[in-house]
């Protein structure tokens, strides 16, 4: 029974976890979206510099709604080091984005907004399924120690 127990919150955990990092991604990708279409579509910036500028933007308010927020019941193993993994990790995953997006501007010839955009969309969730598993795997590490919930009581010498 305690094996169940077990599961059940790990199970919990998990879906809560995953439901945070569901939601700073969702706010990432509009800001990635929005930026991409605006530098690309409006201000006829190139596709693959577009895809730079808007995933700088996206990646750094990802880093920080996932550290202080998401993953924030993990190890902090500081913000140096967090922050280079991140966004070392984020840079894998921006090259599988601009490797769709060359692909298909300059192998299939697509240009036009739309197919950037079903390019964009493939290359995010590639993408994300990478950053998802690497944050856990070298980002954000397992906690060692029960993280507290309430501030430790303060003794008092007599």
């Amino acid at each position: 029974m305690q094996f169940l127990k077990r599961a059940y919150h790990r199970f919990t955990d998990l879906v809560h976890e995953l439901a945070k990092f569901g939601t700073i991604g969702a706010i990432a990708f509009v800001l990635d979206l929005g930026l991409f279409n605006l530098l690309n579509v409006v201000m006829g910036i190139g596709v693959l510099s577009s895809k730079v500028g808007a995933a700088v933007v996206a990646t750094t308010f990802a880093y920080l709604g996932n550290r202080y927020w998401t993953f924030r019941h993990r190890e902090q193993s500081g913000l140096g080091r967090e922050y280079f993994l991140f966004f070392l990790l984020n840079g894998i995953g921006l090259l599988i984005s601009l490797l769709v997006l060359g692909f298909t501007e300059y192998t299939l010839k697509l240009s036009d907004p739309i197919s950037t955009n079903v390019a964009n969309l493939i290359g995010v969730g590639l993408g994300t399924l990478f950053r998802y598993w690497s944050y856990k795997r070298w980002v954000f590490l397992e906690a060692t120690e029960p993280i507290p919930t309430e501030l430790p009581a303060i003794k008092q010498d007599r």
